[in-house]
């Protein structure tokens, strides 16, 4: 079954926010603490006044009562004891449709083979549960992050992660048009080529470029004479040029500077990305990496578009040594 309409785009109204608590110790190490203090500040930025409700998986026993306790008294949080192997329910989690009446669940296999964690094969159905939505299965592998939505059937992906033989072996274009039209009511899909470098994800478009508006593109230019991705912004921002959406509008552009550098512990490069950020009623969250003056200037692009809601940018420097950043942990259920 499909959806009788497209997947809402991210800033329509939301019922409720999923977000993912960091729990394995034996994962995150060091870690742990400072991605749970990222992460805590970015649900209390959501929680504010007006804005959502937030439905916080703790994904092992033993983390459950810290994170009950940070959240206590914050009426806006309701604590979720699930299960997962990782934080990252954009990728495990369910895709809602229209209204939360329907979610699209699909399978999943560690990125491609790379990170096979238990639980993770069972979030879509433990969120489903938790939220009351009839869950429409699918068999074929898909990440939420993989795409990007404007809410009017047209679809952003790469080729690097959604053709990639370690999902659906022998996908074509074609095919993964027609399986996306059928299972989230996909019309267009445009095609944008690779992700970020040292992306475990090979590729996801969440880092990459996001729709802020019907026809209207975010993507990064290269910060710094070092960024090790300046020519893939370009590539992007070219492609995306000579495109139009699902009602024949040209793509338009709203450049903003990538983090630039970053270097993880072993001074490799890792995939931090702005265009990670999280839309939600009320506010956009926009994740930074120590560059003041790149995230300045990316909040105040951002605000040029999302005029109704406060621009609010938070460190995810810890989380990012997992992996990902806000988008990554999170997953909106539509009103």
């Amino acid at each position: 079954m499909s959806f009788a309409s497209p997947v809402p785009a991210e800033w329509s109204p939301h019922r409720a926010m999923w977000v993912g608590w960091p729990s394995h110790g034996e994962l995150w190490e060091d870690n742990l603490e400072p991605a749970q203090d990222e992460v805590e500040a970015l649900v209390r930025a959501l929680a504010g006044p007006g804005r959502e409700r937030v439905r916080l998986m703790v994904g092992k026993p033993d983390a459950l009562e810290d994170a009950c306790a940070r959240f206590a008294g914050v009426d806006a949080v309701e604590i979720s004891d699930g299960r997962f192997g990782d934080i990252w329910l954009r990728d495990t989690g369910p895709i809602f449709g229209p209204g939360s009446a329907r979610a699209a669940a699909f399978r999943f296999n560690g990125w491609g083979g790379k990170y096979d964690l238990e639980h993770d094969d069972t979030v879509a159905e433990q969120i489903g549960q938790a939220s009351a939505t009839p869950l429409d299965r699918h068999d074929f592998i898909l990440e939420g992050g993989a795409l990007d939505h404007d809410g009017q059937g047209t679809i952003l992906t790469t080729r690097q992660c959604l053709l990639n033989p370690n999902r659906n072996a022998g996908w074509t274009e074609a095919a993964a048009e027609t399986a996306l039209s059928e299972a989230i009511g996909a019309r267009k899909v445009l095609w944008l080529g690779d992700g970020l470098l040292n992306d475990h994800t090979d590729g996801h478009v969440d880092n990459l470029a996001r729709f802020v508006a019907p026809g209207v593109v975010a993507c990064p230019i290269g910060w710094g004479r070092n960024d090790p991705n300046h020519a893939v912004y370009d590539a992007v921002a070219r492609d995306l040029s000579a495109m139009t959406d699902a009602e024949g509008r040209p793509i338009q552009l709203l450049r903003l500077p990538s983090p630039g550098l970053v270097l993880d512990e072993d001074e490799r490069p890792v995939p931090a990305s702005h265009m990670n950020f999280l839309i939600a009623n009320g506010a956009v969250i926009v994740p930074t990496y120590g560059d003041e003056a790149a995230a300045r200037l990316v909040c105040e692009g951002l605000a040029t578009v999302f005029t109704d809601r406060e621009i609010i940018p938070l460190p995810s420097t810890a989380i990012l040594s997992g992996g990902g950043s806000f988008h990554c942990i999170s997953q909106q259920e539509p009103a």
